[in-house]
């Protein structure tokens, strides 16, 4: 292995020598206790170490096989991977380009329903877009019980309660702002992007007075207005009955004996406390925590009018609901007057027929198909290479035109749709869903 040393105002780093980039990997870019705000971390004595990815949050499968809890994404985008865990998860990892200088900057939020995930999972690689120029930062933030209790006795002086991962994702912008300078990147050039989770945590944040300047240009893969218009953000108070029945899991009368437990107790607790709500996710989704998320700066009025691109799977979560929250959110942005590019991910993977799957798209937008099991092909490998080309030329002008795709109009009416040839055409889900699926009754 060959290294790679960079020395910043932080102190040195060794990382990886790769043949067309350098990878930093697991920085810590915060520190915080349970159910703390992060703080940012500044300078380290001696060399960084940087070789080994640092811990992701725990989560169902650092306490239970996860082939077995998670069987289809263990196998898609996990397997043959081990992980460490930890609630000191404030970690990212860096690729940066051979001499890069004033280089545009893509950062990665993951998803994973709040509650999973990692920014280490073999699905997610930064290469393709250092190849292109483009300095990559995916990060991990805290998850579940330990990144989203809201208790309303929690909330603190500054009057915030909740978020703690949001947060963190916060806190890794700023620091990347301060920092990324040092690795090439250009801290003015900043494309933040995420998918599902992730996605709806850019949308979440874009809005936010607080991340102001941090960033020029977003991208959200299937999880666009979902907060927004459907299943808006909880006050604390509204999940004050959740988290107290967590509590009476574990037999505890106070949060301090909640915040002193092990992290396993706790999220057993959690896990056990979910059976008796009635969609129990939303009780650790982020909420309105009266900082960083109010009901103020976070609508459908308050989109930014900054350039911006949408994507959805064509058999996605719940699909026809996918589609109408993407056309209100680009409709949003015309109305605004900024360029909100939508596309469609409709290829229907190789090896089974699940279709275009949720998150399909990713084993695309990293051009990491040789490491799944699907005997992926030629037009696998073109749309590929599609789909990078368009988030790199995004990334860098905010408009995701190029050579690899057709002529591309922002808006949803005429989106591009990645697939065995790609084109701007219609959204159809309803019809797409109804011809592919006829034959089990279901339309």
């Amino acid at each position: 292995m060959k290294y790679a040393v960079r020395s910043t105002s932080l102190g040195k780093i060794k990382g990886i020598d790769f043949e067309a980039y350098d990878e930093f990997r697991g920085i810590r870019f915060a520190t915080a206790g349970r159910w703390q705000y992060p703080a940012i971390c500044g300078a380290w004595e001696g060399t960084l170490d940087a070789t080994e990815y640092g811990a992701c949050c725990y989560q169902r499968r650092a306490f239970e096989d996860d082939a077995e809890c998670n069987p289809f994404y263990h196998r898609e985008f996990r397997e043959g991977q081990t992980f460490t865990y930890s609630e000191d998860c404030q970690f990212l990892n860096i690729d940066v380009p051979k001499d890069a200088e004033n280089a545009p900057v893509l950062v990665y939020i993951h998803g994973g329903s709040f509650t999973g995930g990692s920014a280490d999972e073999g699905h997610i690689d930064g290469r393709v877009y250092a190849e292109r120029g483009i300095v990559f930062v995916a990060i991990n933030y805290r998850l579940g019980p330990y990144g989203f209790c809201s208790h309303p006795d929690l909330t603190d002086k500054e009057g915030r309660c909740g978020n703690y991962g949001l947060f963190d994702q916060l806190v890794a912008m700023q620091w990347i702002h301060a920092h990324i300078g040092e690795f090439g990147g250009n801290p003015e050039d900043v494309t933040v992007m995420g998918e599902s989770a992730g996605a709806m945590s850019v949308d979440l944040l874009i809005s936010s007075p607080q991340m102001k300047g941090l960033y020029k240009n977003a991208i959200m893969m299937s999880g666009a207005a979902i907060q927004r218009s459907l299943g808006k953000p909880f006050p604390p108070e509204k999940t004050r009955a959740f988290w107290e029945s967590v509590m009476d899991k574990m037999g505890a009368e106070t949060l301090d004996e909640l915040k002193a437990v092990d992290e396993k107790t706790l999220y057993y607790a959690w896990l056990v406390a979910q059976k008796d709500f009635k969609m129990a996710i939303r009780y650790t989704l982020p909420v309105y925590d009266g900082k960083l998320i109010t009901p103020e700066n976070f609508n459908m009025k308050t989109i930014p009018d900054v350039p911006i691109l949408l994507g959805i799977t064509q058999t996605d979560m719940a699909p026809i609901a996918m589609e109408i929250f993407t056309k209100q959110y680009a409709k949003r942005c015309e109305e605004h007057r900024n360029k909100c590019f939508v596309y469609s991910f409709s290829r229907n993977l190789p090896g089974d027929t699940k279709g275009a799957w949720h998150a399909s798209d990713l084993l695309y937008a990293f051009n990491t198909l040789d490491r799944n099991w699907r005997p992926f092909g030629r037009v696998d490998y073109q749309i590929s290479h599609q789909m990078i080309e368009s988030i790199a030329a995004f990334t860098k002008t905010g408009d995701p035109n190029c050579d690899a795709v057709p002529a591309w109009e922002p808006g949803a009416k005429m989106p591009m749709h990645f697939a065995e040839t790609t084109r701007p055409a219609p959204l159809q889900t309803k019809e797409f869903l109804r011809n592919t699926f006829a034959d089990n009754g279901a339309f």
